[in-house]
């Protein structure tokens, strides 16, 4: 079965928040004193984010990524990972996480069955990492990556938001990542999610990310995989890893996007940037599949054409990545 959208577009991919909660405070991300806390009646059960998954796969999702907030502060979430590993039709389970409790919690979750990891890592320098992060420790976030690979997991995707004065004179380092370690970093652009006076001096765009890039390294351009996200992938030749360029502002990849997503509060959502969303929860309590499966069916046909970011502006509301699941 597939899940086609209006536009056509083969929708198989669902971005699925378990916690807004996070233990960083990356300046891009969240307000420095964090966001205020959800009740715990306000945030998803596991049974009702089961319900979702369940559904979403039997409409024809075939990829989940569970993301937050960081998930991996959430009590019980490698029991609920391996449920969700077991839903019949689920092909790929994937998780993204800021890599601070890897080093304890990469068995674990590799024998839950999750089958890739995402690393949000925007610097390789001490310093810079803990001004972005407002305090976090990059050696604990290394020793993360090195216990994945030791747990059996492919090297980690790696996530980069690129930003111009703050950390975009080590592109040429993450790059060289991909040789020898065999990671697949993705630059990401600058996104705006809060109005902010000038957002635009953070903005680099991805054409000047692979010049950078091209002034050491040889480019080859390489398939995506069936599931991949909106990254656009080369390598350079002899590397065993990718470099992924996302270009959510210079230039919008709305035309093959693949993904829904829906947040830890029980909000689906057809756009990151859209203000469009459905509260899913009159559906969960009490559980009802078949008005769930309606929803989250209208949800993807009322999926935008494309966002309506760019350098001159954007239009949706205020919000927190964390929040959203971003």
């Amino acid at each position: 079965m597939q899940l086609i959208d209006s536009q056509g577009r083969n929708i198989n991919y669902l971005r699925l928040s378990v916690t807004d909660r996070c233990n960083m405070r990356c300046f891009y991300c969240m307000p420095k004193e964090g966001i205020v806390k959800k009740g715990h009646d306000a945030v998803l059960s596991y049974e009702e984010l089961q319900l979702i998954a369940e559904t979403a796969v039997g409409l024809g999702i075939e990829k989940i990524r569970i993301t937050g907030g960081e998930p991996l502060v959430r009590a019980g979430i490698v029991g609920f990972l391996s449920r969700l590993a077991g839903i019949p039709g689920l092909r790929h389970l994937a998780l993204t996480t800021n890599g601070l409790l890897l080093t304890r919690m990469a068995a674990e979750l590799h024998e839950a069955g999750v089958q890739r990891l995402n690393v949000s890592l925007d610097s390789l320098n001490a310093g810079t990492f803990a001004a972005i992060t407002r305090g976090g420790d990059l050696k604990t976030v290394l020793d993360g990556l090195e216990a994945a690979e030791r747990a059996g997991f492919p090297p980690p995707k790696i996530n980069v938001v690129i930003m111009r004065g703050v950390n975009d004179a080590e592109i040429l380092d993450f790059a060289g990542m991909t040789l020898a370690r065999g990671n697949s970093v993705r630059f990401i652009e600058y996104m705006p999610a809060v109005k902010e006076e000038g957002w635009q001096r953070y903005c680099i765009s991805g054409d000047e990310i692979l010049e950078r890039i091209a002034t050491r390294h040889t480019l080859e351009q390489v398939d995506k995989g069936q599931y991949a996200g909106p990254s656009r992938d080369f390598r350079i030749p002899g590397a065993h890893g990718s470099i992924g360029i996302i270009t959510a502002v210079s230039g919008h990849f709305c035309g093959e996007c693949n993904r829904v997503r829906v947040t830890s509060t029980g909000h689906a959502k057809g756009c990151l940037f859209s203000d469009e969303k459905t509260d899913l929860t009159p559906w969960l309590r009490p559980p009802d599949r078949e008005g769930l499966a309606r929803v989250l069916r209208d949800t993807v046909m009322g999926k935008p054409e494309r966002h309506n970011i760019s350098r001159d502006g954007y239009k949706h509301s205020n919000f927190t990545m964390a929040q959203v699941g971003g």
